[in-house]
């Protein structure tokens, strides 16, 4: 009797240490996430990492797991499974999940708590996505597109504003009592609930296809923006845009053995941090020069053929629609969503057309692709160069969120795999794998070196992805899934976006891709 009442006495103080321990360190974690060190900070990262269960298990301060032994689980709810008052969000819909004890004994019930965000994270998470580096290219959209330009900056950010509250409004649907209940998690499920029943696989398909687009072209992004900021910085050198493209792509190489984003997620905070600063300092250049700004450059009419790729360009500054359904799902105050979006995209639409403006009034048309090639040589290199640091520093979040797309696609599908594991089971990485990834790294390479033109990607990205998942599918699911309870002016909404989305789609393709052919055959005759 006295060793069992031994046993249970240290059973029971074995795991209050534990819950203790966990709690502690996911309140530490979730300091740190306050403070912007987790993968979702970086402008790119959160959009790319935090979609379609994308590196699941190492975002850190959204979802970070707290282990509750089954005692402490026990004091909660009746049923042993949940802590008192838990209503967290559940990515399958089924309540709190249960995890199996590593060592292959009895299982014990472990209900997993994931802290969530404030509004005001949220809001945080939102403004660095559409708030990135991409914002360089804006002045070079006014050049060609003028006050028209300008409009298009506070049109896209109304519209992707919209898009993504009726996007997050496809998740729910009523249930008996008329109370709103989230039955889908992400873009996938509603482009697949949408396609249901004919082809309930179909619309997941599409938009895995456009999100593998976009995270690859963004990568290519960051390798032609390198190359030609370092080219750009040190002209006297003898090192041609190519070759710095492909230096800069060596270091990178390493990233063919991410196995998560913990590695590189505390360098978001301080790359967000330092493209602050470099955006001052433009700004503070371009106010010293005020007296020399030339109003009588802005001009009111467009460039035919070169406009239709600044469409592209502003769109592509405000993708962020891929991630909003798990930024929803992580939030204490759901209700509260939208209106963290108006003040983003509010906020976003004032800087981005002050910026965009005053940098294209200081040297009119003068203005290259990325502004900050216009600086004098000194403020230049250095500018540049805390550039190139965080591009490179960025390159590996959509680079890993790619990568998992394309395994979970293709290696990793339960029994419908097209391809072998690419992972061993002791969780080495195979050959196949690697090779897939070192392919992934040398393909951007090869894009950057034969298509060298930061607008004609941007242009043909935010074109062909940017406009499909910000205006076309969101406009399109809401009247197709919310049909019969849409008011008539939301459907009007809905029709226009769909219509003036394709439209823009449509031709800043085209002449993106006239663009990119002409650059690509210059390219290969040298």
């Amino acid at each position: 009797m006295a060793t069992l009442i031994r046993g249970k006495l240290s059973n029971k103080l074995s795991n209050a240490a534990t819950a203790v321990s966990n709690k502690s360190q996911a309140k530490v974690s979730g300091m740190f996430a306050r403070m912007g060190f987790q993968a979702a900070t970086d402008e790119e990262a959160l959009g790319f990492a935090a979609c379609d269960d994308l590196d699941y298990d190492h975002r850190q301060g959204m979802q970070m797991d707290i282990l509750t032994s089954d005692e402490m689980a026990g004091e909660g709810s009746g049923d042993g499974g949940a802590l008192d008052g838990d209503s967290h969000y559940q990515r399958d819909g089924t309540g709190p999940s249960r995890s199996a004890s590593k060592d292959g004994g009895p299982t014990n019930e472990l209900a997993e708590v994931r802290p969530k965000i404030t509004a005001w994270e949220a809001g945080w998470n939102v403004t660095n996505a559409i708030q990135g580096m991409f914002v360089l290219g804006l002045p070079y959209a006014i050049l060609h597109g003028g006050y028209l330009g300008l409009f298009l900056i506070i049109f896209a950010a109304v519209v992707c504003c919209y898009t993504g509250k009726i996007l997050i409004a496809c998740l729910y649907e009523e249930d008996e009592d008329g109370q709103l209940v989230r039955v889908r998690d992400s873009y996938v499920d509603i482009a697949n609930a949408c396609c249901a029943p004919r082809f309930p696989t179909l619309g997941g398909h599409i938009v895995n296809v456009a999100q593998i687009i976009e995270l690859v072209m963004t990568c290519i992004l960051y390798v032609v923006v390198s190359g030609n900021l370092m080219y750009n910085s040190f002209p006297n050198m003898p090192i041609s845009q190519k070759s710095w493209a492909i230096i800069a792509t060596a270091a990178l190489l390493p990233c063919a053995f991410l196995k998560n984003l913990k590695a590189v997620s505390k360098f978001s905070l301080l790359c967000t941090l330092a493209h602050f600063v470099i955006n001052v300092l433009v700004i503070a250049y371009c106010l010293s020069r005020a007296r020399d700004w030339a109003w009588d450059k802005v001009k009111f009419y467009i460039d035919v053929k070169k406009f239709p790729i600044s469409i592209g360009i502003i769109v592509f500054s405000y993708t962020s629609q891929i991630f909003l359904p798990s930024l929803e799902g992580n939030m204490q105050k759901p209700s509260e969503f939208h209106c963290m979006m108006n003040w983003t995209h509010i906020a976003a639409c004032i800087l981005k057309g002050l910026f965009a403006l005053v940098a294209y009034l200081t040297w009119a048309d003068a203005t290259k692709e990325v502004i900050t090639d216009n600086l004098p040589p000194g403020i230049r290199a250095v500018v540049n160069i805390f550039l190139v640091a965080k591009a490179l520093l960025s390159y590996p979040l959509p680079f890993f969120a790619a990568v998992e797309v394309l395994e979970k696609s293709f290696f990793q599908d339960g029994g419908r795999k097209y391809f072998p594991d690419c992972y061993g089971g002791d969780g080495r990485l195979k050959s196949w794998g690697l090779t897939l990834r070192c392919s992934l790294v040398v393909f951007t390479l090869l894009m950057a070196i034969y298509v060298p033109h930061f607008a004609l990607l941007m242009g043909l990205t935010g074109s062909l992805t940017g406009a499909g998942l910000c205006f076309l599918l969101p406009s399109l699911f809401h009247l197709k899934l919310l049909w019969r309870k849409l008011q008539w002016h939301q459907v009007f909404f809905d029709v226009a976006i769909f219509v003036i989305g394709g439209i823009c789609s449509i031709s800043g393709f085209i002449h993106s891709m006239e663009g990119l052919i002409e650059a690509f055959k210059y390219n290969i005759e040298e």
